[in-house]
């Protein structure tokens, strides 16, 4: 009887220890959380913030000047590269119904852009109002006597900076001129041009997501197309995994010749302006300087803007039909210049 007295004595003074051990570890550990000199420390009742939230598709932080690059879109849906890089993308008519794209680029390092063509004076206005350096093959007169009399930085791979440019002889020629981020870059420095910018944002971004369905005459917007001539149609259809749009030309899927992924974009503002011809060769002039009506297309709905642009360098101002100014979703942007006795079709 007291040999099992001992043995139930011994029994409880091993739980005591184990249980005194496992406080003292409880209470080391405790320590080590709340007064480590390595621990943060949080005051009572202080607020715990979360990161705060970044635009991805602009490093608003950096400085760097864009660069503008004049791209041919009379090659075909599969003969572009580089374009995907753009976080801001206009199409504008021009002679022959034809159009070419104008592509802009910051804090990139792409390799491949192209092909790359010749300056139509109109495109200057847009490479102004985004502060951009203009990359071009070559000029129209008009824009030729444009750059001069705007002082526009340009990058002309015939006059000016041919080491910026090289032809791929796999392909035709004028199609095949191709540049580089890194090219155009030596290319400015070297003629001395500034190559920072506190003026290079045109559109107001959120990184929360903009939603338009509650918007004045909003509609939804899956299938767009957009046509500029007899020749030539652009298309997006809006892809609901991704939530982004993805281009078309002439109903043919537009995709980078080098990945062989197809072409999109977050936002689709369209423009419709007056457009006209200004010699025998059918070279265009554009009412950009002017005013007029549009669309916002973002996240499957589609709401009617009103555009203006007050001079030639002038950032073109977007505004809902209430008069505030329209925000962009997190992503890059296409904006669609279509003459305004062309049609527009947008289809849930």
């Amino acid at each position: 009887m007291q040999r099992r007295k001992r043995k139930k004595k011994k029994k409880n003074k091993v739980f005591l220890v184990l249980g005194l051990l496992f406080i003292i570890a409880l209470a080391v550990g405790a320590y080590i959380l709340l007064f480590h000199e390595d621990a943060p420390l949080k005051e009572v009742g202080e607020k715990i913030t979360k990161p705060e939230k970044k635009l991805q598709i602009l490093d608003l932080d950096s400085d760097e000047r864009p660069y503008a690059v004049m791209i041919d879109n009379n090659v075909g849906y599969t003969a572009h590269a580089g374009l995907q890089d753009a976080y801001l993308t206009y199409e504008i008519i021009v002679e022959g119904g034809l159009t070419r794209i104008m592509a802009i680029f910051k804090d990139k390092d792409t390799s491949l852009i192209g092909p790359v063509r010749s300056a139509r004076h109109y495109y200057l206005d847009y490479a102004l109002e985004n502060d951009a350096i203009y990359g071009h093959y070559g000029w129209s007169e008009f824009a030729k006597n444009d750059i001069d009399l705007l002082g526009v930085d340009n990058l002309n791979g015939i006059t000016n900076a041919q080491s910026a440019y090289w032809r791929d002889r796999s392909v035709a020629a004028p199609h095949n001129v191709f540049t580089s981020i890194e090219n155009l870059k030596e290319a400015a420095e070297s003629k001395g041009y500034r190559l920072t910018s506190n003026n290079f944002e045109n559109f107001d971004y959120s990184v929360d997501a903009i939603t338009l369905d509650q918007k004045e005459g909003a509609m939804p917007a899956n299938n767009i197309s957009i046509r500029y001539s007899y020749y030539h149609t652009t298309g997006y259809t809006y892809d609901t995994n991704r939530g982004v749009y993805l281009r078309s030309m002439d109903n043919q899927a537009h995709v980078d010749k080098v990945t062989q992924e197809q072409y999109y974009t977050k936002n689709i503002i369209i423009q419709k302006m007056g457009n006209h011809s200004i010699d025998n060769y059918g070279r265009q002039d554009i009412d950009d300087v002017s005013s007029g009506d549009g669309y916002y297309i973002t996240n499957g709905y589609a709401v009617p803007i009103k555009w203006e642009k007050s001079g030639r360098s002038a950032k073109t101002k977007y505004t809902y039909l209430d008069g505030t100014t329209i925000q962009l979703n997190d992503g890059n942007t296409y904006v669609q210049i279509q003459p305004t006795d062309e049609t527009l079709t947008i289809t849930e």
